[in-house]
């Protein structure tokens, strides 16, 4: 398997990006992975890169955006935060990444069990990750049931996963309004711009629109 070129980049659709990972994250859920030769990549891919996927996902150990997709060198940008939300930074990465370097999709991938979205449940308060932590925070106040306090922690993981979600949902909503130079993309039809939850214990990724 080959890293992708110019020419293969330009070939893909935002569907066929879209498809593209789909298939991917088949083959890693029944161990059928395309064999690479990744140092020959390496090769092939220190005169440029051409990616055809974006991924926003979260830094947790168990969620990489490469291998979960079945995707070798040169075939992916990968953004990671905890948490998977976005800034001025990130943003700007999407739009580098979107407009300049060609990418058909853009996912924003949140997981089950997020150690960030437990976090937040639980108003978590420690140095410098209280800045992050107050950022997902809004996810948690979006998700109105369960109404008892009680069971608005990290013990409940369905509470948990539902604010995981929304949090996906409203970085969605927050790419298309801060940065119109992807909304562009996307209304043009140059640009898919999708959410996904990754369940941890199964290997599946679900996509959804947001």
């Amino acid at each position: 398997m080959k890293a992708h070129t110019k020419e293969t980049q330009a070939l893909m659709t935002p569907e066929g990006a879209l498809i593209a990972l789909q298939e991917g994250n088949e083959r890693f859920v029944t161990s059928k992975m395309l064999k690479r030769d990744l140092n020959s990549q390496v090769v092939e891919t220190a005169s440029g890169q051409y990616p055809f996927a974006t991924v926003l996902h979260c830094i947790d150990s168990r969620v990489s955006a490469e291998l979960i997709f079945d995707q070798g060198i040169g075939d992916l940008f990968s953004i990671r935060i905890a948490g998977n939300f976005v800034n001025e930074d990130i943003l700007g990465s999407m739009e580098f990444a979107c407009k300049l370097a060609g990418t058909r999709v853009l996912v924003v991938l949140g997981h089950t069990a997020c150690g960030a979205v437990k976090g937040a449940c639980d108003h978590a308060r420690l140095g410098n990750l209280t800045a992050l932590i107050n950022k997902i925070e809004p996810a948690v106040e979006a998700v109105t049931e369960p109404k008892e306090e009680v069971s608005r922690t990290s013990k409940n993981i369905d509470f948990v996963n539902e604010v995981a979600k929304k949090n996906v949902e409203m970085t969605l909503n927050t790419i298309r309004k801060d940065s119109p130079v992807l909304k562009d993309l996307e209304d043009n039809g140059e640009l898919q711009i999708i959410g996904g939850m990754y369940n941890i214990s199964s290997g599946v990724v679900e996509f959804y629109e947001g």
